[in-house]
């Protein structure tokens, strides 16, 4: 018999991951009260969600501006949603503006991996091959070192690999799945701009 959940611990799980009441008690369920395993499962679901709305045209949404450090940085992002009606809501926004802070602090150079250009991932592969060769390392291990340092790149210069600024244990894409299984529509970074005084542009 599965354990009974009580009101306390849906409120809890609720407040910890921003899913729907119904959805917090299924997972609760699921996961005989375990609360990290029903955020685990919770994630699983928003990830489902957010594959079968990947599709979907994404017209509304807003241009979000942030300023930090007394003036010396800004940003302007570009966050992509499918309705007027999401685009208006306080939580879009809280996340149009999580994702600004992201920029500022991290300094991404590109929102997602398909967005590095041809010429400038050949030269990042050339520079860890040669690290690697000059190591000393076997040839049949190179192509694997090369590999996870790359993705250590991706998680340097790309938004949505980059470890949130607020919770390093998840990366920025894991807050639009999130947003997407809870709105139910599809959420984009479509662009974003980062401007610091003195910078060379």
């Amino acid at each position: 018999m599965s354990k009974e959940i009580s009101a306390q611990e849906v409120k809890q799980l609720r407040d910890k991951t921003g899913a729907g009441i119904m959805a917090c008690k299924r997972a609760l369920q699921e996961a005989d009260g375990d609360i990290e395993e029903a955020i685990a499962l919770l994630r699983k679901k928003g990830e489902e969600i957010a594959e079968k709305r990947a599709g979907r045209a994404t017209a509304n949404g807003i241009v979000y501006s942030y300023i930090h450090a007394g003036g010396q940085v800004g940003v302007l992002v570009e966050l992509n949603c499918e309705s007027d009606f999401v685009a208006r809501n306080e939580d879009f926004r809280q996340l149009a503006k999580d994702i600004a802070m992201q920029v500022a602090a991290m300094r991404p150079r590109w929102v997602s991996r398909d967005d590095v250009p041809a010429e400038a991932l050949a030269k990042e592969r050339e520079i860890l091959l040669e690290q690697a060769r000059a190591e000393g390392k076997p040839e049949h291990i190179i192509a694997k070192m090369v590999e996870g340092r790359l993705n250590k790149f991706y998680e340097t210069y790309c938004l949505l690999d980059q470890p949130f600024i607020r919770d390093d244990s998840r990366p920025v894409q894991s807050l639009l799945t999130d947003f997407i299984a809870r709105s139910g529509e599809n959420i984009v970074i479509r662009r974003f701009c980062r401007y610091q005084v003195g910078e060379e542009a």
